[in-house]
Parts: structure tokens; sequence; C-alpha cells
């Protein structure tokens, strides 16, 4: 859909995308679900908007799985896990560049608060909202709650 490449979706290539994949929606109909899909009111999409309107909604029980999950790491209880939380809830001890010298161990926890921070915020600090986020990306591609309740309790030992 993205005719120009540069990872974003105007409304012209948005209808266009429609159109080609057999969707078909009038006019106001395709500016009413641009414009909803279009949180920054950019008047583009971006990937991430794109990709988050597309996800199916998350179960109650997966939710609350992620909110035990942060609740977790959240030590601090400040609603936001920083490398402090990290002190003894991660062992970056285990992590292939911390034991062969190349990352620090504050290093190797700033890696791993990287992987779920928003690219477009990147501070090292992950609040709830980018920590649900990310879990609602890995949710969409799982099927079953029960499946998820597992790869959750054994990845945060639940």
């Amino acid at each position: 859909m993205d005719d120009t490449c540069d990872r974003k979706l105007d409304l012209d290539e948005f209808s266009k995308g429609l159109h080609d994949y057999g969707i078909s929606l009038d006019n106001s109909e395709i500016h009413n679900l641009f414009s909803e899909m279009d949180k920054d009111d950019s008047g583009n999409l971006n990937f991430d908007e794109f990709l988050k309107a597309l996800r199916p909604p998350m179960s109650q029980t997966r939710v609350n799985l992620i909110e035990q999950a942060f609740q977790k790491l959240d030590r601090t209880g400040d609603k936001e896990i920083t490398v402090d939380d990290l002190r003894g809830v991660y062992n970056a001890h285990y992590h292939p560049k911390y034991q062969n010298g190349e990352l620090t161990e504050n290093e190797v926890f700033e890696l791993f608060l990287k992987s779920f921070d928003s690219p477009s915020n990147p501070d090292t600090k992950v609040t709830w909202e980018e920590f649900l986020n990310y879990y609602s990306g890995v949710s969409a591609s799982i099927d079953c709650d029960a499946y998820f309740d597992l790869i959750m309790r054994l990845a945060w030992r639940l």
C-alpha cells in the first residue's frame, strides 16, 4: 500500500490500498476510517498506527496477565519500569554481551527496556501503556488464551 516507500500512508495510498485488496467502501467511509486510525492527526498513517488498528482486541484475561508482569517489574510502584526497577528482577549477568564484557549491567538493563519502549519516545522508562502496547502486538499473533497465559507465566514467573 505504501507506494512512496516512506513507511507511512496518506489518504490516497490508503484508499488505493483498500481498493486493491477488494475492500469496497465509499469515500466518506474511507475518510472516517482513515481519520480514526490517524491517532496523531498528522494526515498520514505511520506503521505503528496502521498495525495497532489491525490488532484484534485482547481479552481481559490477557490484560490481567500483562498487568501482573508489569507490576512485578515496577518494583517502586511509580507506574514506570526503569533500570532501578530491574535490579533483583532481571539478571543481566546471563546476557552474552555482559559475559563477554561488551556491555555493563546498566547497559544490558537499558537494552532490555528499549525492547518495550515506544520508538517515538525512547527514554528507557517503560510506562504501562508502552508495556501493554508491546504485549498487544505479541497477543495478536497468539490465537489461544491458554497459550498466551502459559507464555506470560513462564516468561515472568507469575
